[in-house]
């Protein structure tokens, strides 16, 4: 009886430090497809602005990132599924047809161009569309939308310059936004 109850206490053991870590696993494999996703659009966003004297989409009265980020499809990609971050789940989007009216997973900040590399571009969903002083809510704390793409993990950050850091919910750094630059979220 005893032996009974050890190796149940181990296999109770081993199966709680597998099933424990993999959760932790799925939402790296979950932040990493989001990454590519964001990469993916980063690339569309570049060939656009290399066709548009190095700005990037520009809608002036956009509420909405899905507006415009609309001018990149068909034209700059047919892979809308880019469009949604793969850790929060949401109904496929329409193939290769304007984003407009379809809701999609990433904040844009709407006015930039090519040579701001060192500025925000595309982030995960956000809390709100205001700038945010470093510290302050990014992302969902709780895990409550809205700014839940990741849960109260955090999310992603995409720079102009392509690259792509993650963000665990506070505000890293100031993301106010110049004149003839918005916060668009979706």
């Amino acid at each position: 009886m005893v032996e009974l109850l050890c190796v149940t206490a181990i296999l109770l053991i081993l199966a709680t430090l597998y099933w424990g870590s993999t959760g932790t696993s799925r939402a790296r494999q979950r932040q990493a497809a989001c990454r590519e996703h964001m990469a993916r659009v980063f690339m569309a966003l570049t060939i656009y602005a290399n066709s548009q004297g190095g700005q990037f989409p520009n809608l002036p009265g956009a509420t909405k990132a899905s507006q415009p980020l609309s001018l990149l499809v068909p034209k700059f990609t047919v892979e809308t599924d880019n469009f949604l971050c793969p850790a929060a789940g949401g109904a496929p989007l329409a193939a290769g047809l304007p984003l407009t009216g379809q809701r999609i997973g990433y904040a844009f900040y709407m006015g930039r161009r090519a040579s701001d590399g060192n500025e925000l571009l595309l982030t995960d969903a956000q809390t709100d569309d205001r700038p945010k002083l470093a510290g302050q809510p990014l992302f969902s704390t709780t895990g409550a939308t809205p700014g839940n793409n990741h849960g109260k993990e955090g999310g992603n950050l995409l720079f102009g310059d392509g690259r792509a850091e993650w963000s665990a919910g506070p505000a890293p750094r100031d993301t106010t936004c110049p004149a003839g630059v918005a916060l668009v979220n979706p």
